[in-house]
């Protein structure tokens, strides 16, 4: 699977709203064209959990994939925001809080992220222009 080459690869709950604008959000900012996304119920994100040796009963919602490394939530989050342009990398100074605590806030926003974002029947087709930033 050659697709990682130079981008990092951001996989994400495809049914879910919250991940669903989180995306968007990043598609928008992601000038620099850094990321590329697949959904976990994709065969591609399948693939891919498989091959990092992935747990899903770990995470559920996102992982980031850069080179041969994988990292899952709230670290993902703050890697992620570290490549974003303006102020979002500032938020990569959370990571000096220990991962239990952070990961107790990104666990309680994944487990009511259908309750309070809803969720969609399937995952989300990009458009045209997109779909070079999808796997």
């Amino acid at each position: 699977m050659n697709i990682v080459n130079n981008h990092k690869v951001i996989l994400f709950d495809g049914v879910c709203n919250l991940c669903n604008n989180s995306v968007n959000f990043l598609i928008k900012r992601d000038k620099k064209d850094r990321f590329r996304f697949a959904t976990l119920q994709s065969d591609v994100g399948q693939e891919m959990v498989k091959k990092f040796e992935i747990d899903p009963s770990k995470t559920d919602s996102i992982v980031l994939i850069d080179m041969d490394k994988y990292f899952i939530k709230s670290t993902a989050v703050l890697k992620i925001t570290k490549c974003l342009p303006g102020a979002y990398p500032l938020f990569y100074g959370f990571i000096i809080i220990p991962v239990f605590i952070r990961n107790w806030a990104y666990d309680y926003i994944a487990r009511n992220r259908y309750k309070w974002y809803g969720k969609k029947e399937s995952c989300m087709i990009p458009t045209p222009e997109l779909q070079k930033k999808f796997l």
